[in-house]
């Protein structure tokens, strides 16, 4: 997982966490919103190293 979706995934927890404590339906949704988006470009960023080791390992070895 990269970074930036480990930061969204982090800072949509403690967004969420405070949107309960203040009774902020809004943050809370927000910080919902944000581990939402973190998980989503996890996904991608895992999507696209399966599709590049699928590229390198199709490769004959002359191409390289």
């Amino acid at each position: 997982m990269g970074d930036e979706s480990a930061m969204d995934k982090i800072k949509g927890k403690a967004k969420e966490m405070m949107g309960k404590a203040k009774g902020d339906q809004r943050q809370e949704s927000e910080g919902r919103t944000d581990q939402a988006k973190g998980k989503a470009k996890g996904s991608m960023e895992g999507a696209k190293d399966r599709a590049e080791g699928m590229k390198d390992s199709l490769r004959k070895p002359d191409d390289q």
